[in-house]
């Protein structure tokens, strides 16, 4: 289905296709940025739409190594079937996390609702008892977020912290805020290398103060540029998520949310 908000919106956020993405990371790349690329797709409702899915994550795979990128690709449960079959599902998720593992390519695992929290965290903990390296989104927002980070660390599943854009436990920014430093700082207590995935100005803030190098800074494509190549110029890990495919819609959507999030309690974005 393709898109029904207008063009503009999209491009600021997500890459009409794989070549664009490709082009967009290359130019990252020389900035001193690397991309984490993700075939758009999520809430895959048929068996077609999963194979679609799967074959643009392939075929990400691929162009990361024939072009030599500085990238990973990342997924979604659902849009692998999760939502038709989450066996068949993981199974799919080990089969493109072992391809990657090959070529030599990162991979990642993106988080969604409530509902597929834990078969996405089975999964990716799955990857890692398989020797498969793998990156794992959790949401600051929800209480079992804790125990699940443990879980993934004692298993060797590299985190990626974000606040977290579905559904949640707690909606007072201040508490998700909390969760978020208590989370990090005990990841920097032990030494455990981890990603995040957060423009706001508070935890970005705190992040540059008392991480030092042991956190890799995920931001998205359409925010954040200044930031994005000040921090590169620095000597900072700097990541950017760069979405692609014609299935944006819910993807924009979030995005936007995000932003009016912010702007409720009188913030913006780091620049």
């Amino acid at each position: 289905m393709i898109v029904s908000v207008t063009s503009g919106r999209v491009e600021r956020w997500a890459l009409p296709d794989l070549d664009a993405a490709v082009r967009r990371c290359r130019v990252q790349n020389a900035r001193g940025i690397r991309c984490i690329i993700a075939a758009l797709g999520e809430y895959a409702r048929s068996e077609q739409q999963v194979r679609e899915n799967l074959e643009r994550s392939s075929a990400a795979i691929a162009a990361i190594e024939e072009q030599g990128l500085d990238a990973s690709l990342t997924v979604k449960m659902t849009a692998l079937g999760a939502l038709i079959d989450r066996d068949a599902a993981r199974d799919s998720l080990l089969r493109l996390c072992s391809g990657a593992h090959a070529r030599g390519i990162g991979f990642e695992v993106d988080m969604e609702g409530r509902g597929l929290v834990g078969t996405t965290v089975d999964a990716a903990v799955a990857c890692a008892r398989q020797g498969l390296p793998v990156t794992l989104a959790l949401q600051t927002s929800l209480d079992r977020t804790a125990g699940d980070l443990e879980r993934i660390v004692r298993h060797g599943v590299r985190p990626r912290l974000v606040k977290g854009a579905y559904g949640a436990d707690t909606d007072d920014p201040g508490k998700i805020r909390e969760r978020f430093r208590t989370l990090a700082a005990g990841l920097l207590d032990r030494g455990v290398p981890f990603s995040t995935g957060t423009h706001d100005p508070d935890l970005v803030a705190w992040l540059v103060q008392d991480a030092g190098g042991a956190v890799e800074f995920g931001f998205l494509m359409g925010l954040a540029d200044e930031t994005k190549l000040r921090f590169a110029g620095e000597g900072r890990a700097v990541a950017e998520y760069v979405p692609f495919g014609e299935q944006a819609a819910i993807y924009v959507a979030r995005r936007e949310a995000y932003l009016a999030g912010l702007a409720a309690e009188e913030k913006a974005p780091v620049p």
